[in-house]
């Protein structure tokens, strides 16, 4: 059964968060989901293909096609765990170009490091450890801001959205590419199915970690939904913003600019 779609509200005063369905103490979430990912980060793009069919890869693909990147670009992909998005971004902003891969989690960012040199990419990508609430950049700093499948994993969203506006350049967009809230009720229950039957057995399976992908699904559910996410952007400051269902509303690609 699906948790309720209702969002976590976000104060200073605030002294529990959800993670997942489990409510938690504020300070302790950001460990908890660092736990996480540090157990998963080896086995993270083989998890990403199984879990999704590959589809995540069409999802990424239509992320860059909406970007507007292009040569002389500086890019920030954050929470980019191993890379994906930073890698196409290299090959497109040139040498001229510059691509921030950034992540809390230095597991992650270890497995996207070697990744990506490994690849020979190396000239115009950096990597940073950086929390998405605040972020270690001067203002105005970018052309392009991404946040793939990251976001749901923030404690403050309202707070990253800030900070993400701050560093972004006056005309440069924000994409936040998320797993959201499908759109037809059939679709959401075997959805439903899936993701709380057999996405933990999958998980241990191939990377002997159940509870990460029973966390996984949990904060699927968790994260706000459609509507709301535009107007949590709306409320940060961007303006123009949209957003566009993929897989039925799995997936949607949230974009938001600064003028």
């Amino acid at each position: 059964m699906s948790a309720p779609e209702t969002p976590e509200t976000h104060s200073q005063q605030q002294q529990t968060t959800h993670f997942g369905f489990k409510q938690v103490d504020t300070s302790q979430k950001v460990n908890m989901v660092k736990d996480v990912f540090q157990s998963v980060a080896a086995k993270y793009d083989v998890m990403n293909d199984l879990m999704s069919f590959g589809v995540h890869r069409l999802w990424k693909r239509y992320t860059i096609d909406c970007s507007g990147a292009r040569t002389g670009h500086k890019v920030l992909d954050l929470a980019g765990g191993t890379g994906d998005l930073t890698a196409k971004f290299s090959r497109i902003v040139g040498e001229t170009g510059q691509v921030i891969l950034a992540d809390i989690n230095d597991a992650m960012l270890k497995v996207g490091r070697d990744k990506l040199r490994d690849r020979g990419i190396v000239g115009n990508v950096e990597y940073v450890q950086a929390n998405a609430e605040t972020l270690p950049f001067p203002d105005n700093s970018f052309d392009i801001i991404t946040i793939a499948f990251g976001l749901r994993n923030v404690t403050d969203k309202d707070k990253a959205l800030a900070s993400m506006y701050r560093v972004l350049k006056p005309g440069g967009r924000l994409l936040v590419l998320e797993f959201s809230k499908p759109s037809n009720e059939m679709l959401n229950k075997a959805y439903d199915m899936y993701s709380f039957h057999l996405l933990p057995k999958i998980g241990q399976l191939v990377a002997n970690d159940a509870d990460s992908y029973q966390y996984l699904a949990e904060s699927i559910r968790m994260h706000p939904e459609q509507e709301v996410l535009k107007t949590m952007m709306d409320e940060a400051g961007f303006e123009q913003t949209t957003y566009h269902n993929l897989t039925g509303g799995i997936v949607a690609l949230h974009r938001g600019f600064k003028f």
